[in-house]
């Protein structure tokens, strides 16, 4: 691991692509979250019923879902009881094992993201798939991939 004085400072060119990512991430994400608000979602709300509509019979351990959205199990935790309560998945026992817990999306939950998901998708388009021309939607993905994979592989770690 190097110190902190045997890190070279970025270049101009590496600055200028850091912040612009910086932008986009959080901006994005803003928008995202904006678009999703006349349904009464949150981007976490989207993402979890998201994991849950693609898993096998709408459900996953609670530690695999809040490992899939990097999220707590305290927070996910408090997450779903959130949307519990607004009658989108439920909690039901593993039983495998007795401390285990399930989220499983509801039929609510179901209807809110057949009904959610195309609105989200022309969101996604408007404000950056559309953005790019198709070469450039690859060469994106070709330069992030390898990042994605480098973090997916550190996760927890330094």
């Amino acid at each position: 691991m190097t110190t902190d004085s045997d890190t070279p400072w970025l270049t101009n060119q590496e600055q200028r692509a850091w912040r612009t990512h910086l932008d986009v991430s959080r901006l994005l994400m803003h928008q995202l979250e904006r678009d999703l608000q006349p349904f009464g979602l949150t981007n976490n709300d989207y993402e979890i019923l998201v994991n849950l509509s693609e898993a096998d019979d709408h459900r996953l351990r609670m530690s695999d879902l809040a490992a899939s959205t990097l999220q707590s199990k305290s927070r996910l935790s408090h997450q779903i009881t959130r949307m519990e309560n607004a009658g989108l998945v439920r909690r039901e026992s593993c039983e495998s094992d007795r401390r285990g817990l399930y989220a499983v999306l509801t039929e609510e939950g179901w209807e809110t993201m057949r009904r959610v998901a195309p609105h989200h998708v022309a969101s996604v388009r408007r404000h950056f798939i559309d953005l790019f021309a198709p070469e450039s939607l690859e060469s994106l993905h070709a330069s992030l991939a390898p990042v994605a994979e480098h973090l997916r592989e550190h996760r927890g770690n330094p």
